[in-house]
């Protein structure tokens, strides 16, 4: 995205789903966030709040939120927003041991490593997510809860599947770790 304004996202919404259709990338929904606060969403017209925000997210829309002012992309921060109001409403993701790892984490020479890892097991689990989803669409209630035992032959092939992953997203972690060491000695004119 340019620095400036777009008028590309403020087209007939027909055009952008025939453009969409035709192959070409999908229209990025634009939502402004001005000083008071309030987030407008350009695709509507209309001012949204952040539970609609949230929505987005969950029905997988492409969007980015710009500052109205400065045209800064605040995308990230609003997305840690629904998370902190997420995380304090009900029953959290993140213990507070998680978070002070995460914490420890910025500013470390780790830091890309661990985010790399942490997008990729993330990947991973939807992905294992989605085939659960696909395997037991249409079960009833009784069928769901055998799938969903740990000790069914389905769910340790399931599981299997995706700590093998993990494990193989550690490894390159790893493996790109050792390299990147073997690379800053050798510029040190230091060998292993």
């Amino acid at each position: 995205m340019s620095g400036g304004s777009s008028p590309s996202f403020q087209k007939d919404p027909s055009v952008q789903k025939n453009k969409a259709e035709s192959g070409s990338q999908p229209a990025v929904r634009v939502i402004k966030k001005y000083p008071n606060r309030r987030l407008y969403d350009t695709d509507t017209s209309s001012y949204i709040t952040l539970a609609e925000v949230k929505t987005l997210v969950m029905d997988n829309e492409l969007f980015v939120v710009r500052d109205a002012k400065t045209n800064d992309d605040l995308t990230r921060s609003i997305l840690l927003q629904i998370i902190l109001e997420e995380e304090t409403a009900g029953v959290p993701i993140f213990t507070e041991q998680v978070l002070a790892n995460i914490i420890r984490f910025y500013g470390h020479a780790m830091q890309d490593f661990m985010g790399a890892y942490l997008e990729k097991n993330v990947q991973i689990f939807m992905d294992l997510q989605h085939k659960m989803t696909e395997q037991s669409n249409g079960a009833n209630p009784e069928a769901w809860k055998q799938f969903m035992n740990v000790q069914s032959p389905m769910m340790q092939g399931m599981m299997g599947t995706y700590l093998e992953q993990s494990r193989s997203a550690f490894n390159q972690m790893q493996e790109q770790m050792q390299k990147n060491s073997e690379q800053m000695l050798a510029a040190l004119g230091l060998k292993r």
